[in-house]
């Protein structure tokens, strides 16, 4: 490998741990293949498995035009990892469903595990302005996000299928029964006693009363202070001498 000075040396770094991570997969992929029975996520699967197989062809390709050589080490390192994974996935759950079903979440987990290495790469390109190589990030995590969005459908009609499976009907209905809220009733306005209503009756007549008498009052004060005055004037003067 002929010397890389810091940019092409951190780009073929991360472009080697992807390619080693796929060279992974392609191995898991054919374990999970062989034992998934589910017609539909089988094909989806062999799919993915030949996406795999070209990404790896790419980042082999990006890793030798940016002077990083072949990554057979990387290559290797996957393959044994994959190989050591392999009987492990066939010894999962005690039903066909539940086996199928931890394949699943393992293979959801490791996509977005690759999402987030390509998601890197992209960002790391784009930094230091490797377009090429940001465009090769971003095209290979479209495709590992759409595996990862078929595989979360698969994770909840497997997880269905092993509750059918493994739980009695009897079970699920009751489980899945929610009893039922009692309705609450509307609150009865309190009819108002016979004192209330009698004092509430009374109490407008008597301010009527009291202002029908207050303006009697105000009226008659005149009339008095005016007779006042003229009885004081038919008064004779008293005479100072006799």
């Amino acid at each position: 490998m002929a010397d890389l000075n810091e940019r092409d040396a951190k780009l073929v770094q991360y472009l080697s741990e992807a390619y080693g991570k796929e060279r992974e997969l392609e191995m898991a992929l054919g374990v999970d293949i062989a034992m998934t029975t589910k017609a539909p996520y089988k094909k989806r699967l062999k799919q993915h498995l030949k996406e795999t197989k070209a990404h790896a062809k790419l980042l082999q390709r990006r890793i030798k035009q940016l002077g990083g050589g072949t990554q057979t080490a990387q290559s290797v390192v996957g393959k044994a990892t994959a190989a050591a994974k392999g009987p492990l996935h066939a010894l999962r759950g005690h039903g066909e469903q539940e086996k199928m079903l931890k394949n699943a979440k393992t293979q959801y987990f490791n996509e977005h595990e690759e999402i987030a290495t390509y998601l890197a790469i992209e960002t790391l390109a784009t930094k230091v302005g490797d377009a090429e190589t940001a465009k090769l990030a971003r095209e290979i995590r479209r495709e590992e996000e759409r595996m990862a969005k078929f595989l979360e459908g698969q994770i909840k009609g497997l997880t269905g299928a092993v509750a059918s499976e493994d739980i009695p009907a009897a079970q699920r209905r009751r489980a899945s029964a929610k009893p039922k809220k009692a309705k609450a009733k509307p609150a009865k306005a309190k009819p108002a006693t016979k004192a209330k209503s009698a004092k509430a009756k009374r109490a407008p007549a008597k301010r009527a009363s009291a202002k029908s008498s207050s303006t009697k009052n105000a009226a008659k004060r005149p009339a008095k202070k005016a007779a006042a005055k003229a009885k004081r004037a038919k008064k004779p003067a008293r005479s100072g001498s006799k």
